[in-house]
């Protein structure tokens, strides 16, 4: 199955999705370091390098299964002024005119929890009311990354919108037991140079990740967020006021206040070790804090794609195929 993805980013939902199954037909992006991340870990995907306001879709109608994107967050963001609709950066009526365009199977869109909230009550049910005079059936959910293997809460309201006869065999995908702690994710990469203090480091470190935060490109820098979130990360032993170039030292003292790497920021997040970011420190850590982790995006990737392909064994299509 083909997907096409919008406001890809570092590649966090791309990625998921690939797991879950589907190849992709195009991944748009307009970030040049993002772009470069992508096709630094996936050359052989067709990376697109452009403004969605200027994609056109219509080469692709009836060529995709799904069309999916993490359509920017800050016009929903309980941390802004939530201006919603009225925002610049609202890139919900493309992500629509593309589904116009395109005519896929299946939509995957993901936001902040913001826009779950009563204040934007109106503006989702606009977008329902055009999802349904597409002929899509559709449901909201808010799912947290910590229910499906990544250690941290990370709430994401995702939209899922199928053809009527896909629909009926899709169901949101089940918890799954809790993630690692904090402590026993990263232990490895805080002692990778022999730092004595790691164990204890790693016992002390016993909960869940607050929420990562990436910050935009006109504000925020390499810091795991504002006050609360250094707060958080301060109770789990870590430094929340920089990202850190390196692991500890061998030589650092067993109550060192370390940092987090741009490399366990990453599997915080829910990438795999082998996922490099293409940029300086900060707009690489931007890129990281951003995303979508992989493995919330293959949970859900997987109950589409098995939802289309019950529709499609129900419709012959199949076994017409066979």
């Amino acid at each position: 199955m083909t997907c096409l993805e919008i406001c890809a980013g570092a590649g966090g939902q791309a990625l998921g999705l690939e797991q879950a199954g589907f190849g992709h037909a195009a991944v748009v992006e307009i970030d040049m370091d993002a772009c470069e991340t992508l096709r630094l870990n996936r050359p052989e995907w067709n990376v697109v390098e452009k403004d969605v306001h200027h994609f056109d879709g219509r080469p692709f109608k009836g060529q995709v299964d799904l069309v999916a994107g993490g359509v920017p967050c800050p016009p929903f963001s309980i941390a802004g002024k939530q201006l919603g609709a009225d925002d610049e950066r609202d890139l919900f009526p493309q992500a629509l005119r593309l589904v116009r365009e395109i005519e896929p199977q299946a939509v995957m869109l993901e936001n902040v929890r913001g826009l779950s909230g009563p204040r934007f009550d109106g503006y989702r049910q606009q977008v329902l009311d055009e999802l349904t005079d597409l002929g899509y059936q559709h449901d909201w959910k808010l799912l947290n990354a910590s229910d499906y293997g990544v250690s941290q809460l990370r709430p994401r309201f995702i939209l899922v919108a199928l053809r009527a006869d896909a629909f009926q065999h899709f169901s949101w995908p089940e918890p799954q037991p809790a993630p690692p702690t904090v402590g026993e994710l990263l232990k490895d990469l805080m002692g990778v140079y022999g730092w004595a203090g790691a164990d204890d480091w790693a016992r002390r470190a016993s909960g869940i990740a607050p929420t990562l935060v990436g910050g935009s490109r006109k504000h925020g820098g390499p810091d795991l967020g504002p006050t609360r979130a250094r707060a958080a990360w301060l109770a789990l032993g870590v430094n929340g006021k920089i990202v850190g170039n390196d692991a500890p030292a061998a030589d650092a003292p067993p109550d060192h206040l370390p940092a987090l790497t741009l490399p366990m920021v990453s599997r915080v997040q829910g990438f795999p070790d082998d996922w490099r970011l293409y940029g300086k420190k900060t707009a690489a850590y931007r890129q990281v804090g951003n995303a979508f982790p992989p493995p919330v995006a293959k949970a859900v990737g997987q109950q589409i794609r098995q939802a289309l392909e019950a529709a499609r064994i129900g419709n012959g299509e199949l076994r017409a195929a066979v």
